[in-house]
């Protein structure tokens, strides 16, 4: 059977419930792949700890890959529940942009410690900070990394919209594929390159992190060949 990939998307500042379904569609129809897309039931700004959901999520027992891309979620300990069951399956994961920051649970929330934990116990680093929304990344590739099947087809360096995220220091484990340099408008005086796409093991599972994902860099081949390339990699192909 194909692999059976799960979407977990929802978030107002990327608008991932637009930007996942044709990457979906694209793998069904490049690779053959099952996929499924589940969309938070809350989308647009709200307040803070607004309990959302994610309809469907059942989903994610039969899944062979998982794919995060929300944003400040807070969502009931049983649904918590089904996605801490999925990661500590040892099945892999890709992260895109804020799935570092996937999940907003208040202080006297069990789940609380989920805030900073998520990100990094799955991806290796918490939601620290970026540059401005008014400024954008040159991506280029770690030299000593070029022949990583992720980077196969990825030009050396390209630029994308997304704002640099700071996400050092990285864990060991992590293998650093490229790397960014802010560029562009920014209240802060320096600024630090920074990864932009690593890998990772969690639970003995492949992991794939990328903090790219603005809406604007799916227009661009070399991000959406990283991202195909990273989910491929993942599932082991």
């Amino acid at each position: 059977m194909p692999p059976n990939i799960v979407f977990i998307v929802g978030e107002p500042e990327y608008n991932s419930h637009i930007s996942m379904p044709p990457v979906a569609e694209e793998l069904q129809k490049k690779f053959g792949y099952e996929t499924k897309v589940i969309t938070s039931s809350i989308i647009p700004d709200e307040p803070d700890f607004l309990l959302s959901e994610f309809p469907g999520l059942e989903a994610l027992a039969d899944a062979d890959l998982a794919v995060f891309f929300t944003r400040f979620r807070n969502i009931s300990v049983e649904q918590f529940e089904i996605i801490k069951s999925y990661l500590e399956s040892g099945r892999p994961v890709v992260g895109l942009r804020a799935a570092n920051h996937a999940f907003k649970f208040p202080d006297d929330s069990p789940l609380q410690s989920w805030n900073e934990g998520f990100g990094r116990s799955i991806f290796g680093t918490p939601w620290r900070m970026h540059y401005g929304h008014e400024s954008s990344t040159d991506v280029r590739v770690i030299p000593e990394m070029a022949n990583h099947q992720i980077l196969e087809g990825v030009e050396n360096s390209f630029h994308v919209r997304s704002p640099l995220y700071y996400v050092m220091p990285l864990p060991g484990a992590c293998k650093t594929l490229l790397e960014g340099t802010s560029i562009g408008p920014s209240d802060f005086e320096e600024r630090v390159d920074n990864p932009v796409a690593w890998t990772n093991v969690s639970n003995e599972a492949r992991v794939f992190y990328t903090s790219m994902g603005h809406p604007e860099d799916f227009e661009n081949n070399s991000f959406k060949t990283l991202l195909f390339n990273g989910i491929q990699w993942a599932l082991g192909k």
